[in-house]
C-alpha cells in the first residue's frame, strides 16, 4: 500500500509539474505581439472562393478530428514565416526572408519552400515590383495578398522577426555547428561587422584558415554565434548568388528546429523572455501551442526556392528574378506542396504570367547558369543579349542576377581572383615546357583577400 501510496504521490506531482509549465509557457505566448488581419484587405486567390457565398473551399485547412495519435488536426496549412529588414526604426520595411512552411498534418510532414526577395511579381493594383516591396508597402495583407494571387495558394498565417530575434535565439542555444567554404567564412565575416551592430553585441571574427586544404569547395565545420549563424545566412556574393542565400537561410532553419526539439525547459524560458517580445503573429496562444506540440515532431522532407525556372534580368530599370513562366512555375510549385492533387492555373495567374512574360522580353539578360546544372559549379557566361526570348515553351536557360539591390559593397573585395595578383608567365604560350604548366597548379585559386576578411560589410 505504501508503494502504491508513493507512486500516486509521483504521478501527482508530475502532473502538477506538467500543468504548472504548461500554464507558464502559455502566460510567456503573451510576450509575442499580435496583430489582426483586415478581412477586406487580404486577399486570396479564385480557387479558393465560391460563387454562393465566397468562403473558403480550400482544403488547406484544419479541421478538428480525433486521430489515434491524438492529433486533432489533419489536412494542409501553409504558415508564412517573414524576416524584416528592420535596421531602421520604420514600421514597416521590406520582408527579405519570405520562408513558407506548408504543413501536412495528414503525413505528418512539412515542406519548405522560400520566395527569392528579387522576384518579380504583381505586388498589387497592377503594380510589377520586386516581392520583398510588398510587405513594406501594405503590410502583412499587402504581402500575403501578393503571395495568395501570384502563386494561387490561401496563406492566411504569419510570423514576422528580424535580426536581432534569430541571433537571440541561436545565442541562447548554444550555437550552431555549420559547414563552409573558405569563401563563405569571408563573407560571413565581413556581412557580421553590421550584423553585429544591428544586434549590439561586440564584432568577433573567425580566423581564415591559411592550409591550402580549405580552398575552393573544400569545406570545414564553425561553431557559429547568433551574429555570425545570421550573417551566413545573409551571404549573398558567392555561387549561387541570391537562390544559394535562401539555402543557406532554410538550413540555419532546420538546425535552430533541431537544437530547439531537444532543449531543456529554462533553455525555452529564455528564449520565451529574448525572444517573444520580438515577434509579431496573427496566430492565437492555442494556434502556438498546437503547433509546438504537434508540428516540431513532424518531418522536414522538402525545401526549395520560388521561382525553379528563372532569368536574372534588368527589368524596368530593376534587377529582377524574372519567373519563366509565372504559370509553369506555380504549376510546379503545386505539384511540390500538394503532390496528390491536380491543379489548374486560375485566371489570375494565367494573367500576370502574361504580363511578366511581355516585361521580361524587353529585358536585358546577366549572367547565365545552363539549364542542365543548375546551382553547380559550372563556369558562367557572359550575355548581353536584349529581347530575349522566354516563352513557355522550348529547353530554357536558368539565369541568375549579376547585381545586387541596395547599396551593398561589389563583391571585387572578396575572393575573387585577379590576374594581376599572381602573373601568369607566358599563359598563351602552347609549348608543354614544364615551367608554364606548373606554375597555375599550385595557386588555382588566389587568396588576396583572406589576410583581411573583415575589410569593410557587405549590406
Amino acid at each position: 500500500m505504501k508503494k502504491r501510496h508513493i507512486a500516486g504521490i509521483i504521478v501527482l506531482v508530475i502532473l502538477f509539474t506538467a500543468a504548472f509549465m504548461g500554464i507558464l509557457l502559455y502566460a510567456k505566448l503573451n510576450l509575442i505581439n499580435r496583430v489582426d488581419l483586415d478581412s477586406e484587405q487580404l486577399k486570396v486567390s479564385d480557387i479558393y472562393r465560391t460563387d454562393e457565398d465566397d468562403t473558403d473551399s480550400s482544403e488547406a485547412y484544419l479541421t478538428d478530428e480525433e486521430t489515434e495519435d491524438d492529433n486533432p488536426y489533419t489536412g494542409f496549412e501553409i504558415v508564412a514565416l517573414v524576416g524584416l529588414d528592420t535596421r531602421t526604426a520604420s514600421e514597416l520595411a521590406n520582408s527579405d526572408t519570405m520562408m513558407f512552411a506548408c504543413i501536412n498534418h495528414d503525413e505528418r510532414t512539412i515542406r519548405l519552400f522560400s520566395l527569392y526577395r528579387d522576384t518579380l511579381l504583381n505586388i498589387g493594383n497592377d503594380s510589377y515590383k520586386k516581392a520583398n516591396a510588398a510587405y513594406c508597402s501594405g503590410g502583412a495583407e499587402k504581402f500575403l495578398s501578393m503571395v495568395n494571387l501570384n502563386l494561387d495558394l490561401n496563406v492566411t498565417k504569419f510570423v514576422t522577426t528580424n535580426f536581432n530575434a534569430l541571433a537571440k535565439t541561436i545565442d541562447i542555444l548554444d550555437g550552431l555547428d555549420i559547414d563552409m567554404t573558405r569563401e563563405e567564412l569571408i563573407h560571413m565575416n565581413n556581412y557580421n561587422v553590421e550584423t553585429s551592430e544591428v544586434c549590439g553585441v561586440e564584432y568577433e571574427a573567425i580566423p581564415v584558415p591559411e592550409d591550402v586544404s580549405f580552398d575552393g569547395a573544400r569545406t570545414r565545420t564553425f561553431h557559429l554565434t547568433g551574429t555570425q549563424a545570421v550573417s551566413y545566412a545573409r551571404i549573398r556574393y558567392t555561387e549561387g548568388w541570391d537562390y544559394k542565400r535562401t539555402e543557406r537561410q532554410r538550413l540555419v532553419l532546420m538546425k535552430i528546429r533541431d537544437k530547439v526539439v531537444t532543449a531543456g525547459l529554462p533553455t525555452i524560458l529564455k528564449i520565451c523572455d529574448a525572444v517573444f517580445p520580438l515577434i509579431t503573429t496573427n496566430l492565437n496562444n492555442e494556434e502556438i501551442i498546437s503547433m509546438v506540440r504537434y508540428c516540431v515532431t513532424y518531418d522536414i522532407i522538402g525545401s526549395t526556392g520560388f521561382p525553379f525556372d528563372k532569368a536574372g534580368l534588368d527589368v524596368d530599370g530593376m534587377d529582377a528574378v524574372v519567373p519563366v513562366t509565372l504559370e509553369s512555375n506555380v504549376i510546379q510549385l503545386h505539384e511540390y506542396i500538394y503532390p496528390d492533387t491536380v491543379y489548374i492555373p486560375s485566371n489570375t495567374v494565367l494573367t500576370y504570367s502574361s504580363v511578366i512574360q511581355t516585361k521580361a522580353e524587353g529585358g536585358s539578360v546577366s549572367q547565365v547558369i545552363p539549364e542542365e546544372s543548375p546551382g553547380s559549379e559550372s563556369e558562367e557566361i557572359e550575355s548581353e543579349n536584349t529581347g530575349s526570348d522566354l516563352s513557355r515553351s522550348g529547353n530554357q536557360q536558368q539565369v541568375r542576377d549579376a547585381t545586387a539591390e541596395e547599396p551593398d559593397p561589389q563583391p571585387t573585395v572578396e575572393p575573387e581572383p585577379q590576374p594581376t595578383v599572381e602573373p601568369e608567365p607566358q599563359p598563351a604560350e602552347p609549348d608543354p615546357e614544364p615551367e608554364p604548366s606548373e606554375e597555375p597548379e599550385p595557386m588555382p585559386e588566389p587568396e588576396p583577400v583572406e589576410t583581411s576578411p573583415v575589410e569593410e560589410p557587405e549590406l
